[in-house]
């Protein structure tokens, strides 16, 4: 038997009249105000961590889809990773194609090695959300980009 509990409203009163607003009045011959550089000037590390979470997410979307297989998933995630995905792939038997749509990267600290990459994807006419961290480690080759968390919603 289920329940159901009322949720307490925590939204605002509805404004009925319209908010006034500020008018900021610039004088003549006074230079602009400067603006916020625009999102696409990232730092390089930044740019690279993006760069590395976006094909390895769409990979990721890719395997649990049936497109590519497991094994291409190893070098990108850390060791646990991968076979944590065996639920989510066995989910989404006769289900469309996902796309990834839209990522968002944060910096973790102030080397530029970690980075938190929250995206959405859609499948069907949903759209989901899917995040993951990404990490600089050594490996002996050189040092590269690995999810090292990773989510699925």
């Amino acid at each position: 038997m289920s329940c159901v509990v009322p949720v307490v409203d925590y939204e605002p009163p509805v404004l009925r009249a319209a908010p006034e607003r500020a008018h900021l009045v610039r004088p003549r011959g006074a230079p602009a105000p400067r603006r916020p550089a625009p999102p696409t000037a990232q730092p390089a590390p930044l740019r690279a961590a993006a760069g590395f979470a976006d094909a390895a997410l769409r990979r990721v979307l890719e395997v649990i889809d049936r497109r590519r297989s497991l094994a291409q998933l190893r070098p990108l995630l850390a060791a646990g990773l991968v076979d944590s995905l065996l639920p989510a792939i066995a989910r989404q038997e006769g289900r469309g194609a996902a796309q990834l749509r839209r990522l968002r990267i944060q910096p973790v600290g102030t080397d530029g090695s970690v980075a938190e990459v929250a995206a959405t994807y859609s499948r069907d006419d949903r759209t989901h959300a899917i995040a993951c961290r990404v990490e600089q480690v050594a490996t002996p080759t050189g040092v590269r980009w690995q999810v090292v968390a990773l989510h699925i919603g």
